[in-house]
């Protein structure tokens, strides 16, 4: 016998868990369908984000900080360590722990929300019947996993993610040729790692084995470094990843790609951007060439759910998609594929089901590179207010005349804003240097709130802090800039 909800949610990914929350609190019954398995066998909620991605990376992006501070800048402080060694075992260990607390965090948030989870594969089994679907359209889910179970719903939110791009002519063993997930479960730190992509998932990566010892070689197909960060701000980094031993090729073009399980090593020849052809052996080789949204097996044929010629859910600026009551969001529609901007996806399909007006900006959604340093930005770059034809002014202030910068002894980089010259209006924040993640936020709501560079400048930041950078940058609109 069929379970009869008012919303089912496929998907339990950041747009997934957080739209069936918010359903739930708006009244609503609500169930969510999530396949992932942890080691177990058991339920592993969070999707991509917190199984393979953003949580699992950060987690293994801080322990790798730690060890190369141990190993190389702690002497500074006067902290001496002898026989520094790494158990990556345990390192490891700790990132899977952290997952697993991010799991049980969210089935907590399930239970105290009475949301109704269930573990399988969720797919269109097809219109409901008309006894079932009351007070319009609804949808038989079926659920498979260690049984089979039939919901029903008159809202149907699918959100499904997205899965790593393979190379055609490299598919990925997670042995030898790795994607995200494969490349945060090494068991040994390889000599030699080769990257494909200079995208965020490849510098990330590429940045944790770096710091434990590998030698890294980033190729990228691009001609320019970060083409989608402001050209100013992608420089200082390209700067700092080379100094720190990152080996950065950029407008190659990847040829042949042989993985050698006998000599457990991958070779991979390219044509460099001077047009000469190279060959280059790696222990191992992450590919990082984009995502692919994640629409196999929802059964969408049933439905007559319209995707798009690259595999994407088709929808409208309200996430509706061509069939009533079906909504989707993530990953595997439009848009930047960052799992806050399916968080806000989520939440305000939830309140327009419920008759709200939930809202997205797309234009104030940050960006964050979580190496070191770090990256961030919001709203336009430089090139693209120049494309446009827009006046603006910009204004910059680098760490190394910032005092907490100075104590922290991480002084790489810069704060830049961009405002429109008339209006004074914030078009841009970007940030290049230690906390940029953080400090992004501030940005964030001054665009949200059409705050103007003067306005920034105007408020009162704490000292010492690395917010002062910003409050420097937003006075170096106006040139008067006070600490350079």
């Amino acid at each position: 016998m069929s379970k009869q909800f008012d919303v089912v949610v496929i998907g339990a990914g950041p747009g997934g868990y957080i739209a069936a929350i918010r359903a739930a609190q708006l009244g609503y019954s609500v169930a969510c369908v999530d396949e992932w398995k942890n080691a177990a066998g058991g339920p592993a909620p969070g999707g991509t984000c917190t199984n393979v991605g953003c949580i699992p990376s950060k987690a293994l992006l801080q322990s790798s900080e730690h060890y190369e501070q141990a190993g190389h800048h702690f002497a500074d402080h006067g902290i001496k360590i002898e026989g520094l060694s790494l158990d990556l075992a345990r390192l490891v260990g700790r990132k899977d722990t952290v997952v697993k607390q991010n799991n049980d965090g969210i089935l907590f948030l399930f239970k105290k929300n009475k949301v109704s989870f269930f573990h399988g594969r969720g797919s269109f089994a097809g219109a409901a019947d008309a006894a079932d679907a009351t007070d319009g359209a609804g949808y038989v889910i079926e659920v498979n996993g260690a049984s089979t179970e039939a919901l029903v719903a008159k809202h149907v939110i699918i959100a499904t993610g997205s899965n790593p791009r393979a190379l055609p002519a490299a598919p990925f063993d997670e042995k030898l040729v790795l994607s995200n997930s494969g490349a945060l479960a090494l068991d040994a730190v390889p000599k030699k790692l080769g990257v494909i992509g200079a995208g965020v998932i490849g510098l990330e990566m590429g940045s944790v084995w770096r710091r434990l010892g590998a030698e890294v070689t980033i190729l990228e197909a691009l001609p320019d470094f970060l083409g989608a960060v402001d050209t100013q701000i992608a420089k200082e980094a390209h700067k700092a990843f080379k100094k720190q031993g990152l080996a950065i090729e950029l407008g190659v073009q990847i040829g042949a790609i042989k993985a050698d399980a006998k000599s457990s090593t991958v070779a991979v020849d390219y044509t460099s951007a001077k047009g000469e052809a190279k060959s280059v052996v790696f222990d191992r080789l992450i590919v990082s060439i984009g995502r692919v949204p994640n629409t196999s097996g929802l059964n969408a044929d049933k439905v007559g759910l319209a995707l798009d010629a690259r595999g994407f859910i088709t929808v409208d600026e309200d996430c509706k998609t061509n069939l009533a009551n079906v909504w989707a969001v993530g990953d595997v529609v439009r848009g930047p594929m960052l799992a806050h901007k399916a968080e806000e996806e989520g939440v305000a399909v939830a309140e327009r089901i419920a008759g709200q007006h939930g809202h997205v900006n797309f234009n104030t959604i940050p960006w964050v590179i979580y190496t070191s340093p770090e990256i961030a930005w919001v709203g336009q770059t430089e090139e693209a207010l120049k494309a446009e034809g827009r006046a603006y002014r910009a204004g910059t202030f680098p760490f190394l005349a910032n005092g907490r910068a100075r104590a922290l002894g991480d002084t790489t980089g810069m704060v830049k804003f961009l405002a429109d010259a008339k209006t004074d209006e914030i078009l841009g924040v970007h940030i290049v240097g230690p906390m940029a993640s953080e400090l992004i936020a501030e940005a964030v709501v001054a665009m949200a709130f059409r705050a103007s560079s003067e306005d920034i400048a105007r408020i009162c930041h704490a000292h010492p802090s690395l917010s002062e950078a910003t409050k420097e940058a937003a006075l170096a609109v106006d040139k008067r800039t006070l600490n350079f």
